[in-house]
């Protein structure tokens, strides 16, 4: 049993050796989404970690197997749909990520997994209904 636990221990520093990169690129104000106010509070603490140049690292994100997991999140959400760069996109890729925000205000997101982690994305049906509302999308 010693033994077992000794070669996890080892293996977990051995882990901690292998770091991401928590990489926050400049924003420029004009290139961010311009939302209203009411959405604007939903999505900053609902959806800014992951789909932003604005992520805020928390102390967990340091620590291995941890930070390969939420540095996959934050780089697949800001691959999916990033905020702070709206403005980049064309009017055609607009109009798809709209879409995608009115399929996942009820389906998929914010993850249950960040919603334990973070109380305040766990938005309601009101706000979720608000979103969709504010999309523009056509049920």
């Amino acid at each position: 049993m010693k033994r077992t636990l000794l070669i996890f221990l080892i293996v977990f520093i051995v882990m901690q050796f292998i770091q991401t990169d928590k990489i926050n690129s400049e924003t420029k104000p004009e290139l961010e989404m311009k939302t209203p106010p009411e959405i604007s509070a939903i999505f900053k603490p609902a959806c800014y970690d992951c789909h932003s140049n604005s992520t805020t690292w928390p102390w967990y994100s340091y620590i291995a197997p941890f930070s390969w997991i939420i540095d996959s999140h934050v780089t697949n959400g800001r691959k999916a749909l990033n905020f702070s760069i709206w403005e980049s996109y064309d009017e055609e890729k607009k109009e798809e990520k709209m879409k995608a925000i009115f399929r996942t205000a009820y389906a998929s997101m914010p993850l249950q997994s960040y919603i334990k982690a973070h109380d305040k994305a766990n938005l309601t049906r009101e706000q979720r209904t608000l979103i969709r509302d504010w999309t523009g999308v056509k049920k």
